[in-house]
């Protein structure tokens, strides 16, 4: 047994065990740990879980490196300048990345560990058992679990795919050279984020889905990105229904119906990104009574409980808002409530998302067709970034701001925001959107002049007045 942090008394009785070492079962550790409580942190694998290691970290990395070849490209928009840029060494990319999530891994984990004397962490496989913990063939008593495994990447159901070499999440940031083509199946945030960084890198790119790019959100959003998409190159194929895959002498081929047509795609290799399913398997679920969704992810209640008493889980083994930061928020919400009553409810009415596209995609609360079909006399504004100041004087006015309200109240329920700096901007909206405010309370508040965020006010101004008849801050 690997017990690396272990208090020195060999204690083998906790108030709480935790099950998976990623960003979610660090959060339930560390705060179990500064509720006084002695805790068993049991990991398998490279600590730290996916956004450090081969998620969030790697790929914006990556993503903002190629960014810089396209805002070469693009800053002949300004008069006077013409500049260059190019990929040299891709390999160098790569390992610059890798430094990257090391020292991350190093710092935001494994050297935290030695700061809290009530954690022990242990290295290998575990399964919930009568009283606590089953763990290298032993038993690790615990008051109270928490399950935080995370999930993985999970193939679609296209004939072949088991037989050809295909990519994931992972191992496309692992690439030690570039392909010259790539198919990408599943345009969600995880196939346009990569598919776009490939593009910008100089490979041919095709990205295939069922339904429209980022069909989960606004649909003014998605076709605007989709648009922008092509214009830089990227090839894309919506709406269409993959058949069967199988290699061949130059990579792959991918079989499609489109609209009663048959076509056949070909590219050098093939990245799968059509989801990500929770990791479960061997963890003794249905032994320990534990229930299971229809998507693989445990099931819990707003308290995090499973349907076994005294095991909780959080993160992305729920199948549920899988976001890092959402993980983390439901593993504290978890470790509060095993140590201290079930006092707490997990609140996900106002996640933020973000989509690290170029403009990039950020959104909190409901689309307009959400609202509606939740019963609300919706009205919607949609401001295009032509009438944001900061837009013009970048010089780049691709995207819009879309705001959803309920017209009785004047409530905000949504914010959907499509531009190069969205991200940065979306949380005002969500403030809003927890806080209860309206319309009219964005409207009141005072903005900085030559922002992305200033949107918000004018996209709320526009709701009822032509923000195009307003001088500069007039609103």
């Amino acid at each position: 047994m690997s017990d690396c942090c272990t208090p020195s008394n060999g204690r083998r009785s906790y108030d709480l065990a935790v099950i998976g070492a990623g960003s979610s079962g660090f959060s339930a550790a560390i705060t179990a740990a500064e509720q006084g409580a002695q805790v068993a942190l049991i990991g398998h694998g490279t600590i730290g879980g996916t956004c450090v290691n081969v998620g969030c970290v790697p790929s914006k990395n990556l993503i903002r490196a190629t960014e810089t070849l396209h805002q070469a490209k693009a800053a002949a928009r300004f008069g006077g300048i013409r500049a260059d840029a190019r990929i040299e060494d891709w390999h160098a990319m790569v390992r610059q990345k890798d430094d990257l999530v090391s020292a991350l891994r190093q710092s935001k984990y494994l050297d935290l560990l030695p700061s809290y004397n009530t954690i022990a962490y242990l290295e290998g496989r575990a399964r919930l058992a009568d009283g606590g913990v089953g763990f290298n063939g032993s038993l690790v008593k615990a008051g109270k679990v928490i399950v935080a495994t995370g999930a993985s990447p999970s193939l679609p159901p296209i004939p072949g795919i088991d037989g050809v070499p295909y990519l994931t999440s992972t191992t496309a940031l692992e690439l030690e050279r570039l392909p010259r083509s790539l198919l990408v199946i599943g345009g969600g945030y995880i196939g346009c984020e990569l598919g776009q960084m490939f593009a910008r890198a100089g490979v041919k790119v095709t990205i295939v889905d069922l339904v429209p790019i980022l069909s989960a959100g606004e649909p003014d959003i998605s076709k605007a990105l989709a648009d922008y998409f092509r214009a830089e190159g990227i090839v894309l194929r919506e709406s269409v229904r993959p058949q069967a895959i199988r290699k061949t002498a130059c990579g792959i081929a991918l079989d499609i119906g489109d609209g009663g047509k048959d076509d056949t795609l070909e590219a050098e290799m093939v990245l799968v990104t059509t989801g990500r399913r929770p990791n479960t398997e061997g963890l003794g679920l249905a032994e320990a009574g534990v229930e299971v969704l229809s998507n693989g992810g445990i099931k819990v209640d707003d308290r995090m409980r499973t349907t076994r008493a005294g095991v909780y889980a959080a993160g992305d083994v729920t199948g549920r808002d899988q976001f890092v930061y959402m993980a983390a928020y439901g593993a504290k919400i978890a470790a509060k409530n095993a140590l201290n009553g079930d006092s707490l409810r997990y609140d996900n009415h106002a996640i933020p998302a973000v989509v690290f596209t170029d403009p990039q995609v950020a959104s909190v609360g409901l689309t307009e067709a959400a609202a509606r079909a939740a019963g609300y006399h919706a009205k919607v504004s949609v401001l295009p970034l032509d009438q944001v100041p900061r837009a013009l004087a970048a010089r780049d006015t691709r995207g819009l701001i879309k705001l959803v309200a309920d017209a009785r109240t004047r409530k905000l329920l949504g914010a959907h925001i499509l531009a190069p700096e969205g991200a940065d901007s979306i949380q005002t909206a969500v403030l809003a959107i927890r806080q209860g405010l309206t319309i009219d309370d964005l409207v009141d508040s005072i903005f900085p002049y030559l922002t992305t965020v200033e949107g918000l006010k004018l996209a709320a101004l526009s709701f009822e007045k032509d923000v195009a008849k307003l001088s500069c801050c007039a609103g």
